[in-house]
Protein backbone atom coordinates (compact mmCIF):
# COMPACT_ATOMS: atom_id res chain seq x y z
CA UNK A 1 0.00 0.00 0.00
CA UNK A 2 1.35 3.44 -0.89
CA UNK A 3 2.47 5.71 1.91
CA UNK A 4 0.13 8.53 2.83
CA UNK A 5 1.26 11.95 1.68
CA UNK A 6 2.62 14.09 4.49
CA UNK A 7 0.36 16.92 5.53
CA UNK A 8 1.64 20.31 4.37
CA UNK A 9 3.50 22.39 6.94
CA UNK A 10 1.32 24.92 8.73
CA UNK A 11 3.39 27.76 7.30
CA UNK A 12 2.13 26.78 3.84
CA UNK A 13 -1.20 28.36 4.75
CA UNK A 14 0.53 31.55 3.57
CA UNK A 15 0.93 30.37 0.00
CA UNK A 16 0.62 32.39 -3.25
CA UNK A 17 -3.09 31.62 -3.56
CA UNK A 18 -3.74 32.88 -0.04
CA UNK A 19 -1.71 36.03 -0.64
CA UNK A 20 -3.76 36.80 -3.75
CA UNK A 21 -6.94 36.20 -1.75
CA UNK A 22 -5.83 38.72 0.88
CA UNK A 23 -4.89 41.21 -1.84
CA UNK A 24 -8.21 40.79 -3.63
CA UNK A 25 -10.29 41.26 -0.50
CA UNK A 26 -8.25 44.23 0.72
CA UNK A 27 -8.69 45.90 -2.68
CA UNK A 28 -12.44 45.48 -2.44
CA UNK A 29 -12.51 46.98 1.05
CA UNK A 30 -10.16 49.85 0.19
CA UNK A 31 -9.86 50.98 -3.46
CA UNK A 32 -6.72 52.93 -2.46
CA UNK A 33 -4.99 49.70 -1.33
CA UNK A 34 -1.83 49.21 -3.40
CA UNK A 35 -2.39 45.65 -4.54
CA UNK A 36 0.73 45.47 -6.73
CA UNK A 37 2.98 46.69 -3.92
CA UNK A 38 1.46 44.20 -1.48
CA UNK A 39 2.00 41.27 -3.86
CA UNK A 40 5.56 42.37 -4.56
CA UNK A 41 6.38 42.59 -0.85
CA UNK A 42 4.98 39.06 -0.30
CA UNK A 43 6.59 37.46 -3.33
CA UNK A 44 9.71 35.99 -1.75
CA UNK A 45 9.24 34.25 1.58
CA UNK A 46 9.40 30.59 0.60
CA UNK A 47 12.07 29.85 3.20
CA UNK A 48 10.45 31.78 6.02
CA UNK A 49 8.99 30.22 9.14
CA UNK A 50 5.30 30.45 9.95
CA UNK A 51 5.72 33.46 12.22
CA UNK A 52 8.13 35.12 9.78
CA UNK A 53 5.60 34.77 6.98
CA UNK A 54 2.86 36.17 9.17
CA UNK A 55 5.04 39.16 9.96
CA UNK A 56 5.90 39.69 6.30
CA UNK A 57 2.22 39.80 5.37
CA UNK A 58 1.44 42.23 8.18
CA UNK A 59 4.28 44.55 7.12
CA UNK A 60 3.20 44.29 3.49
CA UNK A 61 -0.30 45.36 4.48
CA UNK A 62 1.21 48.36 6.24
CA UNK A 63 3.15 49.35 3.12
CA UNK A 64 0.12 48.97 0.87
CA UNK A 65 -2.44 50.76 3.06
CA UNK A 66 -2.61 54.50 2.41
CA UNK A 67 -3.92 55.90 5.70
CA UNK A 68 -2.73 56.64 9.19
CA UNK A 69 -2.98 53.99 11.92
CA UNK A 70 -6.62 54.66 12.84
CA UNK A 71 -7.71 54.66 9.18
CA UNK A 72 -5.79 51.46 8.47
CA UNK A 73 -7.35 49.72 11.48
CA UNK A 74 -10.77 50.66 10.14
CA UNK A 75 -9.90 48.99 6.82
CA UNK A 76 -8.57 45.88 8.55
CA UNK A 77 -11.75 45.61 10.64
CA UNK A 78 -13.70 45.41 7.39
CA UNK A 79 -11.20 42.92 5.98
CA UNK A 80 -11.37 40.52 8.94
CA UNK A 81 -14.72 38.81 8.13
CA UNK A 82 -13.77 38.49 4.46
CA UNK A 83 -10.66 36.36 4.99
CA UNK A 84 -11.18 32.67 4.26
CA UNK A 85 -9.16 31.22 7.14
CA UNK A 86 -9.38 31.93 10.86
CA UNK A 87 -5.66 31.29 11.18
CA UNK A 88 -4.86 33.80 8.46
CA UNK A 89 -6.70 36.49 10.40
CA UNK A 90 -3.78 36.42 12.87
CA UNK A 91 -2.04 38.86 10.51
CA UNK A 92 -4.47 41.53 11.71
CA UNK A 93 -3.60 41.52 15.45
CA UNK A 94 0.03 41.12 14.37
CA UNK A 95 -0.36 44.42 12.52
CA UNK A 96 -1.68 45.95 15.75
CA UNK A 97 1.31 44.64 17.71
CA UNK A 98 3.74 46.09 15.19
CA UNK A 99 2.19 49.52 14.67
CA UNK A 100 -0.20 50.23 17.53
CA UNK A 101 2.12 51.01 20.43
CA UNK A 102 1.27 54.70 20.40
CA UNK A 103 -2.48 54.16 20.12
CA UNK A 104 -3.34 52.14 23.22
CA UNK A 105 -7.15 52.46 23.33
CA UNK A 106 -7.57 51.94 19.57
CA UNK A 107 -5.24 48.96 19.68
CA UNK A 108 -6.95 47.27 22.64
CA UNK A 109 -10.33 47.69 20.98
CA UNK A 110 -8.93 46.29 17.72
CA UNK A 111 -7.42 43.24 19.45
CA UNK A 112 -10.73 42.54 21.15
CA UNK A 113 -12.49 42.71 17.78
CA UNK A 114 -9.92 40.68 15.81
CA UNK A 115 -9.80 37.86 18.37
CA UNK A 116 -13.38 36.89 17.48
CA UNK A 117 -12.17 35.85 14.02
CA UNK A 118 -9.00 34.00 15.05
CA UNK A 119 -7.00 35.01 18.10
CA UNK A 120 -5.10 38.04 19.39
CA UNK A 121 -3.22 36.02 22.01
CA UNK A 122 0.24 36.65 20.54
CA UNK A 123 -0.28 40.32 19.76
CA UNK A 124 -1.59 41.36 23.17
CA UNK A 125 1.61 40.12 24.81
CA UNK A 126 3.55 42.96 23.18
CA UNK A 127 1.33 45.40 25.04
CA UNK A 128 1.80 43.46 28.28
CA UNK A 129 5.53 43.75 27.75
CA UNK A 130 5.39 47.50 27.09
CA UNK A 131 2.65 48.59 29.53
CA UNK A 132 1.99 45.69 31.88
CA UNK A 133 -0.44 47.17 34.42
CA UNK A 134 -2.53 49.12 31.92
CA UNK A 135 -2.88 46.18 29.55
CA UNK A 136 -3.70 43.69 32.29
CA UNK A 137 -6.41 46.01 33.58
CA UNK A 138 -8.10 45.90 30.17
CA UNK A 139 -7.71 42.13 30.03
CA UNK A 140 -9.49 41.83 33.38
CA UNK A 141 -12.55 43.46 31.80
CA UNK A 142 -12.32 41.02 28.88
CA UNK A 143 -12.67 38.14 31.36
CA UNK A 144 -16.29 39.27 31.91
CA UNK A 145 -17.19 39.74 28.24
CA UNK A 146 -20.21 37.95 26.77
CA UNK A 147 -18.11 36.60 23.86
CA UNK A 148 -16.17 33.43 24.66
CA UNK A 149 -13.35 34.40 22.29
CA UNK A 150 -12.78 37.63 24.21
CA UNK A 151 -12.91 35.83 27.57
CA UNK A 152 -10.38 33.32 26.29
CA UNK A 153 -8.11 36.14 25.15
CA UNK A 154 -7.97 37.35 28.76
CA UNK A 155 -6.57 34.02 29.98
CA UNK A 156 -4.65 32.81 26.92
CA UNK A 157 -2.94 36.11 26.15
CA UNK A 158 -1.74 36.44 29.74
CA UNK A 159 -0.29 32.93 30.07
CA UNK A 160 3.20 33.17 31.56
CA UNK A 161 4.62 30.59 29.11
CA UNK A 162 2.44 30.73 26.00
CA UNK A 163 3.87 28.41 23.29
CA UNK A 164 5.12 30.13 20.11
CA UNK A 165 5.54 33.38 22.03
CA UNK A 166 7.91 35.01 24.46
CA UNK A 167 7.52 34.46 28.19
CA UNK A 168 5.98 37.11 30.44
CA UNK A 169 8.76 37.22 33.05
CA UNK A 170 6.90 39.31 35.68
CA UNK A 171 4.11 36.71 35.75
CA UNK A 172 6.62 33.87 36.00
CA UNK A 173 8.07 35.54 39.07
CA UNK A 174 4.72 36.49 40.61
CA UNK A 175 1.45 35.19 39.10
CA UNK A 176 -0.79 37.02 41.59
CA UNK A 177 -1.84 39.72 39.06
CA UNK A 178 -3.60 36.92 37.13
CA UNK A 179 -5.86 35.98 40.04
CA UNK A 180 -8.81 38.24 39.04
CA UNK A 181 -8.83 36.75 35.52
CA UNK A 182 -8.54 33.15 36.70
CA UNK A 183 -11.21 33.62 39.37
CA UNK A 184 -13.61 35.17 36.88
CA UNK A 185 -13.22 32.20 34.51
CA UNK A 186 -12.88 29.28 36.94
CA UNK A 187 -16.33 27.89 36.03
CA UNK A 188 -16.77 29.35 32.56
CA UNK A 189 -19.53 27.69 30.51
CA UNK A 190 -17.24 27.44 27.48
CA UNK A 191 -14.84 24.50 27.23
CA UNK A 192 -12.74 26.70 24.91
CA UNK A 193 -12.24 29.13 27.78
CA UNK A 194 -11.84 26.49 30.50
CA UNK A 195 -9.07 24.80 28.53
CA UNK A 196 -7.23 28.14 28.34
CA UNK A 197 -7.60 28.71 32.09
CA UNK A 198 -6.22 25.22 32.74
CA UNK A 199 -3.27 25.89 30.43
CA UNK A 200 -2.50 29.17 32.18
CA UNK A 201 -2.53 27.46 35.56
CA UNK A 202 -0.38 24.64 34.22
CA UNK A 203 2.13 27.28 33.13
CA UNK A 204 2.07 28.68 36.66
CA UNK A 205 2.72 25.26 38.24
CA UNK A 206 6.09 25.16 36.46
CA UNK A 207 7.36 28.23 38.34
CA UNK A 208 5.01 28.68 41.33
CA UNK A 209 3.39 25.31 42.10
CA UNK A 210 2.39 26.20 45.66
CA UNK A 211 0.62 29.36 44.46
CA UNK A 212 -1.44 27.38 41.93
CA UNK A 213 -2.27 24.64 44.44
CA UNK A 214 -3.30 27.15 47.10
CA UNK A 215 -5.79 28.80 44.73
CA UNK A 216 -7.22 25.61 43.27
CA UNK A 217 -7.74 24.09 46.72
CA UNK A 218 -9.97 27.06 47.59
CA UNK A 219 -12.07 26.77 44.43
CA UNK A 220 -15.55 25.15 44.43
CA UNK A 221 -14.38 21.82 43.05
CA UNK A 222 -17.87 20.35 43.40
CA UNK A 223 -18.70 22.29 40.23
CA UNK A 224 -18.10 20.20 37.12
CA UNK A 225 -16.43 22.94 35.11
CA UNK A 226 -14.10 23.96 37.92
CA UNK A 227 -13.14 20.35 38.63
CA UNK A 228 -12.34 19.91 34.92
CA UNK A 229 -10.05 22.94 35.00
CA UNK A 230 -8.31 21.70 38.15
CA UNK A 231 -7.58 18.27 36.71
CA UNK A 232 -6.12 19.65 33.49
CA UNK A 233 -4.29 22.51 35.22
CA UNK A 234 -2.46 20.08 37.49
CA UNK A 235 -1.42 17.61 34.80
CA UNK A 236 2.30 18.44 35.00
CA UNK A 237 2.31 18.11 38.80
CA UNK A 238 0.29 14.89 38.60
CA UNK A 239 2.85 13.41 36.21
CA UNK A 240 5.50 14.23 38.80
CA UNK A 241 3.51 12.46 41.50
CA UNK A 242 2.83 15.63 43.48
CA UNK A 243 0.77 14.50 46.47
CA UNK A 244 -1.23 17.74 46.84
CA UNK A 245 -2.18 17.71 43.17
CA UNK A 246 -3.20 14.06 43.29
CA UNK A 247 -5.26 14.70 46.42
CA UNK A 248 -7.17 17.51 44.70
CA UNK A 249 -8.37 15.09 42.00
CA UNK A 250 -9.16 12.38 44.55
CA UNK A 251 -6.11 10.19 43.93
CA UNK A 252 -3.91 11.18 46.85
CA UNK A 253 -4.06 7.88 48.73
CA UNK A 254 -1.29 5.30 48.46
CA UNK A 255 -2.59 2.79 45.89
CA UNK A 256 -3.32 -0.72 47.16
CA UNK A 257 -2.91 -2.73 43.98
CA UNK A 258 -0.92 -5.56 42.48
CA UNK A 259 0.55 -4.98 39.02
CA UNK A 260 1.25 -8.22 37.18
CA UNK A 261 2.03 -9.43 33.70
CA UNK A 262 3.82 -6.30 32.57
CA UNK A 263 5.22 -6.81 29.11
CA UNK A 264 6.55 -4.58 26.35
CA UNK A 265 6.50 -6.14 22.92
CA UNK A 266 8.31 -6.55 20.72
CA UNK A 267 11.44 -6.55 22.82
CA UNK A 268 13.47 -4.93 20.04
CA UNK A 269 12.33 -2.54 17.31
CA UNK A 270 13.71 -0.17 14.70
CA UNK A 271 12.78 3.47 14.35
CA UNK A 272 9.24 3.97 13.05
CA UNK A 273 7.82 0.82 14.62
CA UNK A 274 5.34 0.55 17.48
CA UNK A 275 5.58 -1.03 20.91
CA UNK A 276 2.71 -2.53 22.88
CA UNK A 277 2.61 -2.01 26.67
CA UNK A 278 0.27 -4.30 28.60
CA UNK A 279 -0.31 -5.24 32.24
CA UNK A 280 -2.98 -6.19 34.76
CA UNK A 281 -4.04 -4.24 37.86
CA UNK A 282 -5.70 -6.08 40.75
CA UNK A 283 -7.27 -4.29 43.70
CA UNK A 284 -5.95 -5.16 47.17
CA UNK A 285 -8.29 -2.72 48.93
CA UNK A 286 -11.64 -3.26 50.59
CA UNK A 287 -13.10 -0.16 48.94
CA UNK A 288 -13.06 1.60 45.58
CA UNK A 289 -9.89 3.50 44.68
CA UNK A 290 -9.29 6.32 42.21
CA UNK A 291 -6.08 5.58 40.35
CA UNK A 292 -4.09 7.82 38.01
CA UNK A 293 -2.10 5.50 35.78
CA UNK A 294 0.79 6.95 33.76
CA UNK A 295 3.88 5.54 32.12
CA UNK A 296 7.36 6.99 31.74
CA UNK A 297 9.74 6.20 28.89
CA UNK A 298 13.40 6.81 29.65
CA UNK A 299 14.59 7.98 26.24
CA UNK A 300 18.21 7.53 25.28
CA UNK A 301 19.89 10.86 24.54
CA UNK A 302 22.55 11.60 21.94
CA UNK A 303 25.13 11.74 24.75
CA UNK A 304 24.21 8.22 25.85
CA UNK A 305 22.38 9.33 28.97
CA UNK A 306 18.64 9.07 29.44
CA UNK A 307 15.76 11.50 30.02
CA UNK A 308 12.33 10.42 31.23
CA UNK A 309 9.12 11.58 29.59
CA UNK A 310 5.84 10.85 31.40
CA UNK A 311 2.71 10.10 29.36
CA UNK A 312 -0.89 9.96 30.53
CA UNK A 313 -2.45 6.51 30.31
CA UNK A 314 -5.79 6.56 32.15
CA UNK A 315 -7.64 7.53 35.30
CA UNK A 316 -9.92 4.86 36.66
CA UNK A 317 -12.06 3.86 39.61
CA UNK A 318 -10.93 0.38 40.67
CA UNK A 319 -13.61 -1.32 42.73
CA UNK A 320 -12.94 -3.63 45.66
CA UNK A 321 -11.50 -6.90 44.33
CA UNK A 322 -11.64 -5.69 40.73
CA UNK A 323 -9.12 -6.52 38.01
CA UNK A 324 -8.35 -4.12 35.16
CA UNK A 325 -6.57 -4.99 31.93
CA UNK A 326 -4.50 -2.04 30.69
CA UNK A 327 -2.93 -1.73 27.26
CA UNK A 328 -1.24 1.05 25.33
CA UNK A 329 0.37 1.22 21.90
CA UNK A 330 3.18 3.75 21.40
CA UNK A 331 4.86 4.73 18.16
CA UNK A 332 8.62 5.24 18.33
CA UNK A 333 9.25 7.71 15.53
CA UNK A 334 11.16 10.94 15.15
CA UNK A 335 9.28 14.22 15.06
CA UNK A 336 10.04 17.90 15.59
CA UNK A 337 10.40 17.86 19.36
CA UNK A 338 12.02 14.46 19.86
CA UNK A 339 14.83 12.58 18.10
CA UNK A 340 15.35 8.95 19.09
CA UNK A 341 18.72 7.25 19.57
CA UNK A 342 19.51 3.53 19.69
CA UNK A 343 19.82 1.72 23.00
CA UNK A 344 17.84 0.30 25.87
CA UNK A 345 14.74 2.31 26.78
CA UNK A 346 13.30 1.61 30.23
CA UNK A 347 9.58 1.98 30.86
CA UNK A 348 8.03 2.59 34.29
CA UNK A 349 4.35 2.25 35.19
CA UNK A 350 3.29 4.99 37.63
CA UNK A 351 0.17 4.68 39.79
CA UNK A 352 -0.74 7.78 41.80
CA UNK A 353 2.80 8.96 41.22
CA UNK A 354 4.50 5.78 42.49
CA UNK A 355 6.46 3.31 40.39
CA UNK A 356 4.75 -0.10 40.36
CA UNK A 357 6.46 -1.86 37.49
CA UNK A 358 9.42 -1.68 35.11
CA UNK A 359 10.19 -3.16 31.72
CA UNK A 360 12.25 -2.18 28.68
CA UNK A 361 12.69 -2.44 24.94
CA UNK A 362 15.71 -2.07 22.70
CA UNK A 363 15.78 0.48 19.88
CA UNK A 364 18.08 -0.98 17.23
CA UNK A 365 20.28 1.09 14.91
CA UNK A 366 18.92 1.65 11.42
Amino acid sequence: MADKEAAPALKEIFNPQRIRHIADEASLVSPAFDRALFLARCSDFDQGSLMARMGRVAESLHAALPGDYAANIAVLRELAPRLNSSFVTLILPDYVARHGAGHFETSMDALKFFTTFGSSEFAVRHFLQRDFARTLAVMETWAHDENEHVRRLASEGSRPRLPWSFQIKPLMRDPSPLEPILNALKDDPSLYVRRSVANSLNDITKDNPAWALDRIERWPLEKTGTAWIAKHALRSLIKKGDRRALTIIGAGAVPRVALTGLRVSPAAITLGQTIDIAFELSSLADESQRLVVDYAIHYVKKSGGVAAKVFKLKTLELAEGAVEQVRKRQSIANFTTRIHYPGRHDIEILINGQVHGRASFELLPD
